[in-house]
């Protein structure tokens, strides 16, 4: 057996473990929930790995050691400081954005402005993490070409056909799962990698003593993490910072999280255990720089020019210093890098396609089976998307930079500034997004399209300032646009404001589930019919009903609402809210389920106001049950599951 076929022999295991894993998932999914958000039970070790998992991509990996290897700690601005940073900023964030009930953040932005702005975020995202689905691609397949000359065709298709299968099955669940385990193997391969490489610039020896003389021959200046200048270093950070705390993949994983506690604590576990990954590349790059010396010493001829011998020297070391089995071994966990970041920008990408494009704009009644199928289907689109696109974009940092870019310049100030300042209208959220994205977009093909081959980009060479597309540029035209316009328009209504604003949620409470008599037969008989579970802080509520015909949707919606001012569709009418207080994901709420016929009712209460929202239930049924009855249906109770 050579080393390819032993490869693939151990690729074929690691996949069937994976695929298990999404098969073991499938049998829980019964909601859109449940697919994309894991039905909002991950703990601190899920969301922790699975965070720190999805933002650790091999060719994120090879570029950083590569950076190391030509700059030094002063190159941890343009990418590793703002991985680490932003999980720490987005738990910094937990309780505002884990209270609203959404799957995406279009979703969440219509809530807050109106069905405008949904579409078009919808969009930018799906285009985002294809960009970012593309670097992991670029990544695996130079792995593969590097250790066994396969041709990146086929390696490509080979992830893409991987992380589909599995993400299909188990959805977020199985995403999140696989990344624990694939977390584990990638650092456990990194840490390995480290240890081997000091060695080897060591002359084999390795003793602690050899290990110091290493680290002490490195120039004093490739210690400095200021060494590219304070000026250089915000620039980065005002560049890349704001769109990746507005990525849509880890605000996924703070709703999938059981609590706000397990959600904050695992983005602050994520944070570390990505440093501990980024500390093991640096010491693999001081040791490469010792072993390749010639790699350092060409970017004083070339530049940046010499990123393409810089970014696979970790495989040309492994290549060179490995035994076949240990290669193929090392490979598999180079390969769990590439696929724990693809599914998690596959799942995110993909739940904007069919929740913020599909069941919002298309077919807005369709049920939890047909939805299930759909989600299964924009998957594939995902991976399809960015397997075609890993052949039309070359430079793996160059992509993950491209797409935080856009997302900076596009949504940053409507998604934050929505969440915080009151004063955000639609009119300004849609002026921010369309002035930063086509103005961002426009400088990023012109920076291209004018820059010569192995030339510094034709933006920065004007001036600093512009650098990295002149993404400040488009921040700053998309700031004004977003507060400027706002200003000068008409501030938004209670319904879009309540559930981000306490006092404006006052005005809308209401105490019907006060009166509701716990002696009552009615309420009584209803009861028994409540599916509920306690996950952390929250409590899951959950009743399924069924009507005595096929439902009009559209009607029915129409109906409750006009007769029930507290019931609004501030997402669409695929979810309807009776919203009666400031926390959404208390409020109950109504879908569709798995067939015409079915309701479901939910609510996620805290678990200390369980038996409140039990009879904010019961009145929520009975007011379906009467604007059923108005157009001649009726709703019958079934018995628990």
């Amino acid at each position: 057996m050579d080393a390819y076929q032993l490869f693939i022999v151990l690729l074929a295991l690691y996949l069937g473990v994976l695929i298990a894993i999404g098969w073991y998932f499938t049998k829980r999914q019964k909601t859109v929930t449940d697919f994309w958000l894991a039905g909002r039970r991950i703990g601190t070790i899920g969301v922790g790995f699975s965070s720190a998992a999805s933002w650790l991509t091999t060719g994120g990996i090879l570029a950083v050691i590569g950076f190391f290897m030509l700059l030094g700690m002063g190159s941890i601005w343009g990418f590793v400081a703002p991985n680490i940073l932003a999980l720490l900023i987005i738990a910094m964030f937990v309780k505002k954005i884990k209270s609203l009930p959404t799957i995406t953040q279009p979703e969440l932005l219509e809530q807050r402005y109106s069905s405008a702005i949904r579409a078009p975020v919808g969009i930018i995202i799906t285009i985002v993490m294809i960009l970012f689905a593309v670097a992991d691609i670029k990544g695996f397949t130079m792995v593969l070409q590097v250790f066994y000359g396969l041709n990146p065709v086929y390696a490509a298709l080979l992830v893409a056909l991987a992380v589909s299968v599995y993400v299909i099955l188990g959805g977020l669940h199985a995403v999140v799962w696989t990344d624990v385990m694939q977390f584990m193997f990638l650092m456990l391969v990194t840490l390995v990698i480290a240890v081997f490489s000091v060695g080897a610039a060591t002359g084999g020896a390795g003793a602690p003593a050899d290990a110091a003389e290493l680290f002490s021959s490195v120039p004093s200046n490739w210690w400095n993490p200021l060494s590219i200048g304070i000026p250089m270093i915000l620039i980065y950070i005002i560049a890349i910072i704001p769109g990746w705390i507005t990525e849509q993949d880890p605000w996924q994983k703070v709703w999938a999280a059981k609590d706000s506690k397990s959600s904050r604590n695992g983005l602050l576990l994520g944070s570390v255990l990505i440093t501990i990954v980024f500390a093991a590349c640096a010491i693999i790059a001081i040791a490469l720089s010792s072993i390749y010396p010639e790699i350092p010493a060409s970017f004083e001829e070339i530049g940046m020019g010499a990123m393409a011998q810089a970014e696979p020297a970790m495989l040309m070391f492994i290549n060179s210093y490995f035994s076949p089995m240990v290669i193929s071994v090392l490979s598999i966990g180079l390969v769990a890098a590439a696929m724990s970041s693809a599914d998690t920008f596959a799942t995110s990408g993909a739940s904007s396609l069919s929740r913020d494009v599909y069941q919002r704009f298309i077919k807005p009644d369709a049920t939890m089976k047909e939805m299930l199928t759909v989600n299964r289907i924009c998957v594939l689109i995902i991976v399809a998307a960015a397997t075609i696109g890993s052949f039309l974009i070359d430079g793996i940092i160059a992509a993950i930079h491209i797409a935080t870019f856009i997302a900076s310049a596009s949504y940053f100030f409507p998604l934050m500034g929505g969440l915080y300042w009151k004063r955000a209208t639609k009119e300004g959220a849609l002026a921010g997004l369309i002035v930063g994205g086509v103005s961002q977009i426009s400088l990023i093909v012109y920076d291209l399209y004018m820059t010569p081959p192995l030339s510094t980009p034709y933006l920065e060479s004007i001036h600093p300032i512009l650098m990295n597309h002149g993404i400040i540029v488009g921040m700053l035209l998309s700031g004004v646009a977003f507060f400027g316009v706002s200003l000068a328009t008409k501030p938004s209504s209670s319904i879009n404001l309540a559930p981000f604003f306490e006092d404006e949620a006052e005005n809308l409470a209401a105490d019907e589930a006060k009166a509701v008599d716990e002696n009552d037969p009615d309420f009584q008989t209803f009861l028994t019919t409540i599916q509920e579970q306690a996950v952390g802080e929250r409590a899951h509520l959950h009743v399924k009903m069924e009507c005595s015909a096929s439902i009009n949707w559209k009607r029915f919606v129409d109906v409750l609402r006009n007769n029930y001012p507290a019931w609004v569709t501030s997402a669409g009418i695929d979810s309807i809210y009776r919203l009666v207080q400031a926390d959404m994901l208390a409020c109950v709420s109504i879908t569709r389920g798995n067939n015409d016929k079915e309701i479901w009712f939910a609510s996620e209460p805290n678990v200390s106001e369980m038996e409140i929202h039990k009879k904010e239930l019961f009145v929520a049924y009975n007011e379906v049950s009467k604007a059923l009855e108005s157009i001649g249906l009726f709703i019958s109770i079934p018995e628990k599951d």
